[in-house]
C-alpha cells in the first residue's frame, strides 16, 4: 500500500523531537505516513506556509492555533491541534553582564523564578536604561510566559523592559552582539548562548509554570475535517515518538538523531543535556532540572482546552484581543481532545475524560478519571502561587488587570 505523503513543517528546537522521531523511528511509516518534514527558520513563517497550504501540519507554538480565530495573523485560517508534543523545554537566559547585576541583587543561581525576579525587579528599578528581552513570537508561550514571570516579579512589560521578537536561533547572536539583554527560548538555543555568548539561564519554564505546554502539532481546520484517518495516523505516530522518546535508554540515540544538520545542528551532547534535563546555566554550573521536558508523562500529549483559555487570558491581559464569551469559546475550539481520543480509542492509552481541569492546583502527581488505564497529572503550581480556573475566566482576568 502506498504511504500518505504529509508535508510537515518544524523549527530546529527540542520539541520537533516527536516530529523528527516519528519519521526517523519508523513510527509514521507503521502508520502508513511518508511524513516530509521541512525546516524552517521563523514561527511567522510557520504560520503563513501553513495558511497558504505549503503544509498539511506543523509543529506549531500552543497558542498559534488560537491567534486566528480572533484575528490576530495576516491570513485568518482556523487552525487546531489534536496533540500537544511535550511540556516544558522553554528557559529564560540573559546576558553575562545582567547576570552580574542580578547576582548582585542577590539571584541565588538555582534557577529558582521567584528570588530571581525579584533580584531582575531590583536591577530594573536601578537601571539607567531600559532592558530589553527577546522572544520568539507574539502569540507564543515565551512571550506569555516571560511577561508573566516579570509581571508576577513586580516589573512592568513594555513599561519598565522592552519585549521584542526574532527568531529561535538569533537570540544568542543577539546577546554576543550587546542588542538584547536576554530572551525566553526553547532548548538548545539557550545551551547555546551558554556556550557560545557567555550567558547564563537565569530560570526556567517548569519553574515558572511545572507541566505546561509549549508546542503543539497544528493544522488547517479544514484539512483535518476533510482528512480523519490521516489525522488519526499522524497522532499515533507522534504518541509512539512520544512513548520512545520518554525512555532515558533512549536519549543518546535521540540525540543523534535530532542534533543532525536537517534538524538542529547542534551537539549531540548538548541536545541530549536538555531531553535529560542536565542543563549547564552558565560559569560551569551544571543543574538537574527532572521536568526540564516532559515528551510523554503526565498526560504531556492531550490537548486540554484550559491550556487554550489561559493562553487567551494572556492574550486579553496584553492587550491583545478584548475579552467577550464568544472570543472565549473560539480560543477553547482550537484544542481539540476529541480528535485525540479517536486516534488513540482501543489502544491501551489512558486519555482524561475531561476536556478542562484547572491549572495551578496540584503540588504533587494527582490521579484524574481517565478512560483506557490510570493516569496521573504533575504538579502544576504557578511560581506566585495563583491558580487558573478555566470556568471563571472573568474574575482570573479582571484579577491581572493592575498589572498592566
Amino acid at each position: 500500500m502506498a504511504l500518505i505523503h504529509v508535508p510537515v513543517g518544524f523549527l530546529p528546537l527540542l520539541d520537533s523531537a516527536l516530529i523528527v522521531l516519528a519519521r526517523e523511528k519508523g513510527f509514521a511509516e507503521e502508520e502508513g505516513l511518508d511524513l516530509q518534514l521541512i525546516k524552517e527558520t521563523s514561527w511567522a513563517n510557520i504560520r503563513d506556509r501553513i495558511a497558504v497550504g505549503h503544509f498539511d501540519a506543523a509543529q506549531m507554538l500552543a497558542p498559534m492555533p488560537i491567534a486566528p480565530s480572533l484575528g490576530l495573523t495576516p491570513l485568518d485560517v482556523a487552525i487546531v491541534t489534536p496533540m500537544v508534543l511535550g511540556l516544558g523545554n522553554n528557559a529564560i537566559t540573559v546576558s553575562a553582564g545582567l547576570w552580574q547585576k542580578m547576582a548582585e541583587q542577590g539571584a541565588p543561581g538555582d534557577l529558582a523564578a521567584g528570588p530571581t525576579g525579584a533580584a531582575l525587579a531590583r536591577v530594573v528599578a536601578a537601571s539607567q536604561r531600559k532592558l530589553k528581552f527577546g522572544v520568539v513570537h507574539q502569540t507564543s508561550s515565551h512571550n506569555y510566559e516571560l511577561r508573566y514571570w516579570l509581571a508576577a516579579s513586580g516589573i512592568r512589560p513594555d513599561v519598565d523592559v522592552e519585549i521584542v521578537v526574532l527568531a529561535p536561533r538569533l537570540l544568542p547572536d543577539a546577546i554576543a552582539s550587546h542588542s538584547i539583554d536576554g530572551y525566553c527560548v526553547g532548548e538548545p538555543w539557550n545551551s547555546v548562548g551558554v556556550d557560545t555568548a557567555g550567558a547564563t539561564i537565569a530560570t526556567v519554564k517548569a519553574f515558572i509554570w511545572r507541566s505546561s505546554p509549549d508546542k503543539v502539532i497544528g493544522m488547517r481546520a479544514d484539512w483535518a475535517a476533510e482528512q480523519p484517518e490521516t489525522v488519526s495516523a499522524l497522532t499515533r505516530a507522534l504518541h509512539a515518538a512520544a512513548l520512545w522518546c520518554s525512555d532515558p535508554a533512549h536519549h543518546s540515540e535521540a540525540a543523534r538523531i535530532l542534533a543532525h544538520r536537517d534538524y538542529l545542528d547542534n551537539p549531540p551532547d548538548l541536545v541530549e543535556r536538555a531531553l535529560s534535563g542536565n542543563l549547564l546555566t552558565g560559569s560551569g554550573r551544571l543543574q538537574r532540572v527532572s521536568d526540564f521536558f516532559i515528551p510523554y508523562e503526565r498526560a504531556a500529549n492531550f490537548p486540554w482546552k484550559s491550556y487554550a483559555l489561559w493562553y487567551y487570558t494572556q492574550m486579553v491581559r496584553w492587550g491583545q484581543v478584548a475579552h467577550s464569551p464568544e472570543r472565549a469559546a473560539l480560543a477553547a475550539a482550537s484544542f481539540r481532545p476529541d480528535l485525540y481520543r479517536t486516534a488513540l480509542a482501543g489502544r491501551g492509552v489512558a486519555i482524561p475524560v475531561a476536556d478542562y481541569h484547572p491549572i495551578g492546583t496540584l503540588v504533587a502527581p494527582t490521579a484524574i478519571d481517565a478512560a483506557g488505564g490510570d493516569l496521573e497529572l504533575g504538579a502544576d503550581l504557578f511560581f506566585d502561587g495563583k491558580a487558573f480556573d478555566p470556568l471563571d475566566l472573568d474574575s482570573y482576568i479582571e484579577s491581572q488587570r493592575p498589572t498592566r
